[in-house]
């Protein structure tokens, strides 16, 4: 059960002229789903490269979890990052801990169906297998935040849709505090539990709305709608940032 506060009071890039971030705050709850949405270029991957360690040069301080403890963290990228001369199940192996079982592998894989695949090679897959493998190596390592910047984005809507589906059955079986960058208002209602919207220069927090509907309804489109409309009505800002 993690809780995760963040505070990051500068972040600016050398040469840059303004900050990216500055005077940010966000806490999330233990096995809480969040999607940040906002506009390219407004701080979302910079905000996950912080959490993640990519990038220690910030001012400010980010606590996952309780502290004098090291939490581990996943992290999905818009690329799926696979090495090409490792296996499906090679990939995997890569990030677990020394002492951990490689039992977990084999239930992940055949949670996302990968299970005949798992001797293939990235290439000879198609992108939403890869999409997937790259979900497992994520949850494989149990982590106590994981991390998502806009994982679906070169996916075509069926294949997007059930990856997506996957991905809430899994974690819905295996809860984890994630954060969840996406452009897709759609998208970021069936999951999340909170939308995040984000405006930049410097990034900062506009709109912070629990979303209503019950996880037993987000398969329905229509309810989905419903809401996106309702939020484009009440936060006329909300369209610039999509």
């Amino acid at each position: 059960m993690t809780d995760v506060q963040i505070t990051i009071d500068n972040k600016t890039y050398a040469g840059a002229t303004q900050p990216t971030i500055k005077n940010f705050q966000l806490s999330l709850k233990a096995n809480e789903f969040v999607c940040l949405v906002g506009s390219s270029g407004c701080g979302k991957t910079t905000l996950l490269n912080c959490l993640s360690g990519l990038d220690t040069h910030y001012e400010g301080d980010i606590q996952v979890g309780e502290q004098h403890t090291t939490p581990k963290i996943g992290y999905i990228f818009q690329n799926p990052r696979l090495l090409p001369w490792r296996t499906v199940r090679e990939n995997i192996e890569l990030v677990l801990a020394p002492n951990q079982s490689p039992a977990v592998i084999d239930v992940l894989l055949d949670f996302m169906q990968l299970t005949q695949s798992q001797h293939e090679y990235p290439e000879r897959l198609s992108v939403g297998m890869n999409r997937r493998v790259a979900i497992i190596r994520a949850f494989a390592v149990n982590p106590d935040l994981l991390l998502m910047d806009e994982p679906f984005v070169s996916l075509d809507p069926p294949t997007a849709r059930d990856v997506r589906a996957l991905l809430l059955q899994l974690w819905q079986q295996r809860p984890h505090t994630v954060l969840f960058v996406t452009h897709d208002l759609r998208e970021a209602i069936t999951l999340a539990d909170r939308l995040i919207f984000l405006a930049s220069t410097p990034m900062r927090v506009i709109s912070d709305i629990v979303v209503p509907i019950p996880r037993t309804q987000r398969h329905d489109e229509t309810a989905i709608e419903s809401f996106r409309q309702q939020l484009l009505n009440n936060y006329p800002d909300i369209k610039l940032l999509l």
